[in-house]
């Protein structure tokens, strides 16, 4: 070979080299990018909060499918979106106080949506906008709300019921049932006394501790899933629960009452959130505008029983809906709301609380 021609085939080698390199890179930087051909979204939230029904007409809409994973607390959900660094999971729906925790963190777990992809965000009702856990939405969008009320038997609890301070009352001993959740049960001792749900003041939450003891007689359940179940089967008769579980109890005994704690019902608003890594953000967000159209997100309400915070879905809701007390709530109840926030290290001491409250 003459030193021309091998001059010549030198070059071609190093210029086939860098286009390899370039190559290389370009498909290193596209494995970290969104795979916009894949037809795919992954779903994370707890079991049965998207019903199937609504999941499968998405995905014959659209080609794309659902990989619904779930979890069953907002603190184990994160717990895994740390573990994979705000990757693998596309769309999450998640509590209002998880995000808040979200927020703070050094390394941020969730990226802005962009609303311009999610023309139906005009449906959400603006009073479930600008809360306090995202002041302007930029990384969140309403998706249901969730309210704690007291459901009795009037046949055995002839006391009259009005707020939570009532079933501290010693004619309810051995007959409630309580969600199996140190905020919420701390929360009522809290509210009994007139503090807030959020109090970081250690004294005033050692006042709660001694509120819970004189509770503890009263309480014969603790069930967070399916609190009404023993309301129904007569084994307690008198409770709190969510919204969704209260009309399941009213179902099966249409004898039960529900009452609206005086002192304000503590809600819990849960949302749409896209991780920071989200493989599939552009499929995240045709997920997120379906489920908020209108007639679909009539249906979701009716198969799960949470508040609708879309007022696109009202002309759809039915008579029955309208007057179910467990699941329709009427606004003036939103005036007294409370909701749950981050209350940093103190959430040691209300875990210590709970633990010795469980334990006597």
């Amino acid at each position: 070979m003459s030193k021309k021609l091998l001059k010549i085939f030198s070059i071609m080698l190093v210029f086939m080299m860098i286009l390899l390199t370039f190559s290389g890179c370009s498909n290193k930087n596209s494995s970290n990018s969104e795979d916009s051909s894949e037809k795919v979204v992954n779903l994370f939230t707890w079991a049965n909060y998207v019903p199937d029904d609504v999941v499968k007409q998405f995905e014959k809409e659209t080609g794309i499918k659902v990989n619904y994973s779930n979890f069953s607390t907002n603190e184990e959900m994160l717990a895994k979106l740390q573990a994979v660094k705000g990757s693998q999971y596309d769309v999450i729906i998640c509590a209002d106080y998880i995000i808040q925790v979200m927020g703070k963190q050094k390394e941020v777990l969730i990226q802005p949506i962009n609303k311009a992809n999610v023309p139906n965000y005009k449906n959400i009702d603006s009073s479930y906008l600008n809360q306090y856990y995202d002041k302007d939405n930029k990384y969140s969008i309403p998706y249901t709300l969730g309210g704690q009320m007291i459901v009795y038997n009037p046949d055995k609890v002839k006391k009259d019921i009005n707020g939570i301070k009532d079933l501290w009352d010693p004619s309810l001993k051995d007959s409630a049932v309580l969600l199996d959740d140190p905020r919420s049960v701390i929360g009522m001792a809290l509210t009994k006394l007139g503090y807030s749900i959020n109090e970081t003041d250690p004294a005033k939450l050692n006042k709660a501790k001694a509120e819970l003891k004189d509770l503890k007689p009263n309480v014969k359940v603790f069930d967070a899933d399916t609190p009404h179940n023993s309301l129904i089967s007569g084994d307690t008769s008198i409770g709190i629960m969510w919204g969704s579980q209260a009309s399941a109890a009213l179902k099966e005994n249409p004898k039960l009452k529900i009452v609206y704690p005086e002192e304000g019902m503590q809600f819990e608003e849960d949302n749409f959130v896209i991780p920071v890594k989200a493989p599939h953000k552009a499929n995240a967000e045709k997920f997120i505008n379906y489920l908020l159209d209108g007639k679909i997100n009539n249906d979701i309400t009716n198969n799960i029983e949470y508040i609708s915070v879309n007022t696109a879905a009202k002309k759809y809701m039915s008579k029955e809906y309208l007057n179910n007390k467990a699941v329709y709530v009427p606004q003036e109840e939103f005036r007294k709301a409370k909701h749950l926030e981050d209350v940093g290290d103190v959430t040691k001491q209300y875990d210590l609380i709970w633990s010795e409250f469980k334990q006597q």
